[in-house]
């Protein structure tokens, strides 16, 4: 019996001496990690004494209980879902966070493994689906798998892409024991939003049908198997019965789950790559207790977590449900890189909750059967009366606010430590933006503080990685902050004395390595270059400058920004005597994005932007959330100053610009906007239609016709910029980014002629009838435009910040041709600051400064609106 137990520890101990050497070579020298999990698992017992244990030698031994036992039906099964921050075409790591689930799973005392889908070659491949070396490649990792003495009696499925009689397929791989039981491919792409998954996989469309596949050389010479079912079928173990449904399959419409669990399918299992979006992740809890609910039975989902290589975030969120209820799950935002999850299912609750459905028992008395794939292996152990089942839980749900903190921080430690840098650099301006990307990176340095301090030593490693450091470790996440991130002021004659003052204390509340310069005399030099060449100088139109000087001698400000940010990135590590370099990071959020409203190669020309898909009132609730949370009392002033971009003249040392009216619109309307435009799919009509009605309180029809024509043109006008906006973790649903979210044109016929004909038709059929609800008297369109008078000028500049003069017409022509100027705008990213209460607005918050300025005011180059 002693000798029986040796040669079981041992091989126990060769077992994770490998999974030891694959993650030490993967990840650098983890010692403390992994060497706290190898002895862990040394010392642990068994749980299944029937368990049978193959060594490279070929020879088995079995640890059997020698007392007798009865045996009996069994009926509960331990199950274990993982989560994993995998990485795409990072086979090496892929593998071991792989191996490192199996072994946690089975630790714990699970019977079963599933993991997210295509978790061995990474989600994010894209095109590289379309080579041969990332199947090739595929299919070496899960021989690793299949072949490690830690997957030996447990049932176990990954997600990989297959090859199958010359097409590509998404697909789960089943096996047990290093035989093969089933490649089941994915039935249902996704199309939408981000996801491309038919450009590079096709949808298996053959119901309850399987046919040979077969496998590679490799795989044959060490399982033994040449042919295996590839298709719609099911497993049937001793005990109960598992059936696949792989992410889209679970939202669509006739999902598979139903035919599954009439025939008799006690658990669904779906491996899943779903990304982190604002406000979505209780639909994904939704449908997964929604699913079992109706259908009866055990759900399993797992997700990928982290950034895989895109501007997503897959969101983690793994989760197990039984007949309707959540009873086990993961994370949403973690540094965690593998995370496993368990549940112990009654069976018996499944059968008793599915004959009590009389309606159910008869559609599955009559319903097609799925082809069967026999597995010789018992789920359940005879002894599992002692075992107690999981219990159903509360699911905590994450305000948007502390999303906004959580997902892009998580995103960016990501990217961050994958990416080879040092840190980040940040233009830091005071404004709402760039304080926002600040306050996220400090809410990345309290996660690694908080990681470390729980014992993660992956974290610490990649902590002393990136800070080529060996031997620290945070004491306190504003000592990590100044090490991994420097931020600037870059003031000018015409930046204010608040704003330098708020950027300065922001940082040292922070605890970040903060820089203050000024760039008059970059900004000096390269109009002298200009006057010396022409003998014209440019005026702020202040001072009697045209439009088009005014915008010239903005762009110049923010461009030299860019420039600046660039090399201060490069070169601040090496003046702190470190190696490396910083990542520049933009803060230009996602409503400035729809309207156009950023300079092109400004500071909005960043490596990355931590908001570009957060909306600017979702930023002032989250400054108000991280004022408290992270003990930051600047934010206050920060929220109530008035959002600007700083670049014009001040006036007795006060601010004459301010976003909101540059840009004609609040950022409150931008909201609607871009959600109509983008969620709702309206172009400028059924726009116009849908806020008739939402504003009809505080807006007549021709007032609304006149905002929407205005948001059409602005955004029309500036759509070429979606092509260089900087690269953003997704996180809002009506993003404009061009990569793949949003695809549309990116040159427009601006003045939309039969659009806005259709509008102006309805707006004559409206007049008639309409009566404006405020007592108030409403001033007309020529009242609006003799109020303007004084600042016609002014008003010829709404996109102060996004123009560039070199690409406008070359000639100032009432009545020109009104094909868009391709424009450029002129803003400081980040420079924005303030309320929604910055400008006099009615109870709908939305401003009637801003309404009836279709054709009464020229644009920025002078040509009629």
């Amino acid at each position: 019996m002693d000798m029986m137990i040796d040669l079981f520890d041992w091989t126990l101990l060769y077992c994770n001496f490998k999974l030891f050497l694959l993650l030490n070579a993967a990840n650098n020298n983890h010692h403390q990690l992994y060497c706290l999990q190898f002895l862990h698992a040394i010392s642990s017992k068994n749980k299944n004494k029937n368990l049978l244990v193959n060594c490279d030698n070929k020879k088995s031994f079995q640890y059997s209980n020698l007392r007798t036992i009865t045996k009996s039906m069994g009926r509960k099964v331990t199950v274990a879902i993982s989560t994993l921050n995998q990485w795409a075409l990072d086979f090496e790591g892929n593998l071991a966070r792989i191996l490192q689930s199996i072994l946690e799973a089975k630790d714990m005392g699970a019977s079963y493994r599933s993991g997210p889908e295509l978790e061995v070659s990474g989600y994010s491949c894209e095109d590289h689906f379309r080579e041969p070396d990332t199947y090739l490649h595929s299919w070496e990792v899960l021989l690793e798998i299949i072949m490690s003495p830690l997957c030996e009696n447990m049932l176990i499925d990954v997600g990989m892409p297959v090859m199958h009689r010359n097409v590509a397929y998404n697909c789960r791989v089943i096996f047990l024991n290093r035989k093969i039981l089933l490649i089941r491919p994915k039935m249902a792409m996704c199309d939408t939003d981000d996801y491309r998954e038919s450009r590079w996989f096709t949808a298996w469309t053959k119901a309850f049908q399987t046919e040979d596949h077969f496998l590679p050389r490799m795989i044959s010479q060490h399982t033994g198997q040449d042919v295996v079912p590839f298709g719609d079928a099911v497993i049937a173990t001793k005990d109960t019965c598992i059936g696949y449904e792989m992410c889209e399959e679970l939202w669509t419409i006739k999902s598979k789950h139903i035919d599954m669990s009439l025939s008799g399918v006690e658990i669904m299992v779906n491996g899943s790559a779903s990304y982190w979006e604002l406000r979505k992740s209780h639909i994904l809890s939704d449908l997964v207790r929604t699913a079992s609910l109706k259908a009866g039975g055990a759900y399993l989902y797992s997700n990928l977590r982290g950034c895989d290589g895109q501007r997503m975030y897959f969101q983690g969120c793994s989760n197990i449900a039984v007949n309707g209820e959540i009873v086990a799950r993961g994370k949403q935002f973690s540094l965690q890189d593998v995370e496993v999850t368990l549940a112990t299912i009654d069976l018996e609750q499944i059968r008793s909750y599915r004959v009590s459905q009389r309606s159910r028992c008869l559609m599955s008395a009559s319903a097609p059967s799925y082809p069967r794939i026999i597995c010789d292996f018992e789920m359940s152990t005879h002894n599992d009366i002692f075992k107690i089942a999981s219990t159903p839980i509360q699911w905590p749900l994450h305000s948007a606010e502390e999303e906004i903190a959580l997902g892009p921080a998580c995103w960016l430690w990501d990217y961050l430590r994958r990416s080879g840098q040092g840190g980040f650099f940040l233009p830091l301006s005071g404004g709402v933006d760039s304080s926002s990307s600040a306050a996220i990176v400090h809410s990345m340095c309290r996660l690694i503080f908080q990681a470390v301090q729980a014992g993660d030593a992956q974290v610490l490693h990649d902590v002393r990685k990136i800070l080529a450091d060996q031997e620290y470790t945070p004491t306190k996440p504003a000592d990590l902050c100044n090490r991994l991130l420097v931020t600037c002021f870059m003031g000018s004659v015409n930046s204010s004395i608040e704003t330098k003052q708020r950027a300065s204390s922001l940082a040292n509340q922070l605890g970040s390595y903060h820089i203050d310069i000024n760039i008059d005399t970059a900004i000096n030099a390269l109009l002298g270059i200009f006057i010396s060449l022409t003998g014209l100088t440019p005026r702020f139109r202040s001072q009697g400058g045209c439009a088009r000087q005014n915008l010239a001698l903005q762009n110049i400000q923010s461009r030299i920004r860019m420039v600046l940010a660039y090399i201060f990135a490069q070169l601040m590590l090496w003046v702190r005597n470190r190696p490396g370099g910083l990542l520049v990071l933009g803060s230009a959020n996602v409503d400035e994005s729809l309207r156009g409203y950023f300079t092109k190669y400004d500071c909005s020309s960043a490596d990355i932007n931590p908001i570009g898909c957060i909306s600017k009132t979702d930023l002032w609730k989250f400054l108000n959330y991280a004022k408290d949370q992270f003990n930051l009392p600047i934010l206050e002033s920060i929220i109530d100053a008035p959002p600007t971009a700083e670049l014009e003249p001040l006036q007795d040392g006060q601010l004459i610009q301010t976003d909101e009216e540059d840009m004609g619109m609040t950022y409150a309307e931008l909201n609607k906007y871009g959600r109509l435009r983008k969620q709702s799919c309206c172009g400028p009509y059924s726009m116009f239609c849908e806020l008739v009605a939402t504003w009809k309180s505080d807006l007549s029809p021709a007032e609304v016709a006149d905002k929407v024509k205005h948001f059409f043109r602005c955004y029309a006008i500036n759509r070429h910029k979606m092509t260089v906006l900087t690269p953003a973790v997704h996180a809002e649903s009506y993003s404009p980014d061009d990569n793949r979210f949003d695809h549309r044109p990116f040159l427009y016929r601006a003045n939309w002629s039969w659009q806005f004909k259709a509008i102006d038709n309805e707006v004559e059929k409206l007049q008639p009838f309409y009566t404006p609800c405020s007592t108030n008297i409403r001033p007309s369109s020529e009242d609006l435009l003799l109020s303007h008078g004084d600042t016609t000028q002014r008003t010829s500049h709404t996109d102060s910040k996004h123009s560039s003069p070199l690409s406008s017409p070359s000639m100032d022509v009432p009545g020109a041709s009104t094909a868009a100027p391709i424009t450029t705008t002129s803003a400081l990213v980040g420079t924005g600051s303030g309320s929604l209460g910055s400008l006099p607005k009615k109870s709908s918050g939305y401003a009637k400064v801003h309404v009836n300025v279709l054709g009464k005011i020229k644009d920025r180059t002078g040509i009629p609106v």
